[in-house]
């Protein structure tokens, strides 16, 4: 159910579609061939599917479950990317089983079922991780191409970086070096100064535990500090791999996309190498209320690439009879190979919205609560796509590390990548910010969400029948480490020395609710956390990458299917670990170097 604070946006959340590609499964013939078939037209998948096609002589299909992106405000205005999800036609509307961690709560699961993905559906925040977190990889994989040294030429390649459409003068807000300014993916600065920036920015200067950061993109430039927001926008216009990459790529004749398409398993085909099994096949129907047609089946030449995310490519592989033999026999599926690796090692970022009342009527609560002053807004995103709604939902995040003398390390390695590397984060938001609970009647609020960026808990994806259409077992298991319930607990701890600098001083008034104003000890901030916190929805790990010679993993470093040939995963679910920063940008890098490296093994 949408909450009623955002009823107001019903006619901007269900526009019709006006889409520019095939939209019915009939449109495509049975047993039609084309050099790749690539399931997931998301964030990874569009980008493989641009690149590849610039070879004119090479076929590609992309099949997308999920809408058109186009129609919708919603879906163009950055800061009404918190109305996209959940219970809307954007959002594969998954909620995970009952947490342990979090006092058996469960909650909605948000991922993209729009063309984009989740590039349409998300936050915007636009980072790369730290080098650490690719050297890892690179070490990991035993692949040096994997390597930060290596990936951030695919930043150059990747990366538009484009002015911020208030015009305002941006020195000293970003590293110009550290960033591309002729690539394909809009990325900016802050679209409009908001009533708290002075006093982020003079926290910063009060406080040596919260220094400022110029660039917070990531790389070989550390995370650490507070920084400015950059987002995947330009023109005060998302930006996603559906406007960016797609756009490049629709004319070609070479390329078909078609939405709507449920994918229902991949179909085994005879294999040409001893010992594999070939997946070059991919069965498909309409997506669900889109009108019941008959199964589809398509043939790949060369290769079938997954590209369904950290939650749809384990589905569909366990679907396949690829995955843990008991967990198949449990819901009578066959299996094909086992490979117990399949939708384990779910690893997410946690979230926590913790909220401050505050004085005055600097905050944004009062303008989302007036018809009228929303209105206004629209109006002038739609006019001249400048002002709140041009803008990301805060102008201001930071990332941090517990200290390394904290009593955590006394029993636990730190999970982190490198030194460099942050444990947790900080966004701050001049208003009510609470996915999926209602904003107040009344009051004004500064919202600072913390996030654990270096989980030590694993969690899993599994079938819940051996029916497609059956949401799978979405298990992240949040909290279930010490580290992890320690971290967030030192988060709290952190942002109320944040809030008591002086540069907040006669505006924070109290913390919000009976459990943050509670929690001054460490069993109620525990308390407070485990009632609250959910998914900051950065899922990754379900198909693990590994070397080739190990027994564990999903993928090869080529992105191959250990067992398989004609079967590639290229999305968020083949990292091992989940990267320190929002993983957009990742993952985008990741499918630029898939690109390279399945055009390679056209040789």
């Amino acid at each position: 159910m949408i909450p009623s604070s955002r009823l107001w946006l019903l006619p901007f959340l269900f526009t019709h579609s006006f889409a520019v590609i095939l939209t019915q499964t009939t449109q495509i013939k049975p047993n039609s061939v084309y050099d790749y078939i690539i399931v997931g037209a998301g964030t990874a998948g569009l980008v493989v599917a641009s690149r590849l096609t610039e070879n004119s002589s090479i076929s590609v299909l992309v099949l997308e479950a999920g809408v058109s992106n186009q129609g919708g405000i919603a879906t163009e205005a950055p800061f009404l990317a918190p109305t996209l999800t959940p219970n809307t036609q954007y959002d594969w509307n998954y909620t995970v089983v009952p947490q342990a961690g979090l006092n058996s709560r469960t909650f909605s699961y948000p991922r993209g079922h729009v063309l984009g993905g989740t590039s349409s559906a998300n936050y915007l925040i636009h980072q790369y991780g730290t080098d650490e977190d690719w050297n890892r990889l690179s070490s990991v994989t035993g692949d040096a191409g994997w390597a930060w040294n290596n990936m951030k030429q695919y930043v150059q390649k990747h990366e538009k970086f484009v002015p911020p459409v208030d015009g305002h003068n941006t020195t000293g807000q970003f590293i110009p070096t550290l960033h591309g300014f002729n690539g394909v993916v809009s990325v900016s600065l802050p679209a409009s100064a908001q009533p708290i920036d002075s006093r982020v920015i003079a926290t910063t200067q009060e406080l040596a535990e919260f220094p400022f950061n110029q660039d917070t993109s990531g790389g070989d430039h550390s995370l650490l500090g507070i920084g400015y927001l950059q987002s995947s926008a330009g023109g005060g216009v998302r930006s996603s791999s559906a406007t960016s990459y797609l756009a490049l790529a629709n004319g070609r004749p070479n390329l078909t996309v078609l939405i709507n398409a449920f994918v229902t398993k991949l179909v085994q085909t005879p294999a040409t190498t001893s010992g594999t099994k070939a997946f070059r096949s991919v069965q498909f129907t309409s997506s669900p209320g889109t009108g019941l047609t008959p199964a589809v089946t398509v043939n790949a030449r060369r290769d079938v690439i997954l590209s369904a995310g950290t939650v749809g490519t384990p589905h569909i592989l366990q679907l396949s009879g690829i995955g843990n033999q008991a967990d198949l026999k449990a819901v009578n599926i066959t299996t094909i190979i086992n490979n117990p690796s399949i939708g384990s090692n779910l690893t997410d970022h946690v979230l926590l919205p913790n909220i401050f009342n505050v004085q005055g009527t600097q905050s944004f609560d009062g303008i989302l609560r007036a018809p009228a002053q929303v209105q206004a807004n629209v109006n002038q995103w739609s006019t001249k796509k400048t002002g709140l709604f041009a803008n990301n939902v805060a102008n201001h995040y930071g990332f941090a590390r517990l200290p390394s003398n904290a009593t955590i390390f006394r029993n636990n390695t730190d999970p982190a990548p490198g030194s460099r590397s942050p444990h947790w984060e900080m966004l701050i938001g001049n208003f009510w910010f609470n996915p999926g609970v209602d904003r107040p009647p009344t009051g004004s609020f500064l919202s600072i969400v913390t996030a654990l960026v270096s989980p030590t808990s694993r969690g899993t994806i599994k079938l819940r029948s051996s029916n497609p259409f059956d949401k799978p077992l979405v298990d992240p298991r949040h909290l279930t480490t010490e580290f992890d319930i320690f971290t967030m607990r030192e988060t709290v701890k952190a942002i109320q020395r944040f809030v008591a600098a002086p540069a907040w001083a006669g505006y924070v008034t109290s913390p919000f609710g009976t459990a943050f104003s509670a929690a001054k000890t460490d069993p109620l901030i525990d308390t407070y956390v485990r009632g609250l916190a959910s998914s900051l929805f950065h899922p990754v790990g379900t198909a693990s990458m590994a070397s080739k010679s190990s027994t564990t993993g999903v993928v090869n470093p080529d992105l191959t299917v250990k067992g398989t040939e004609g079967l590639r995963v290229v999305d968020a679910s083949i990292f091992p670990f989940v990267p320190s920063c929002h993983p957009q940008g990742p993952v985008y890098l990741l499918a630029e170097r898939a690109s390279d490296i399945i055009k390679a093994a056209q040789k």
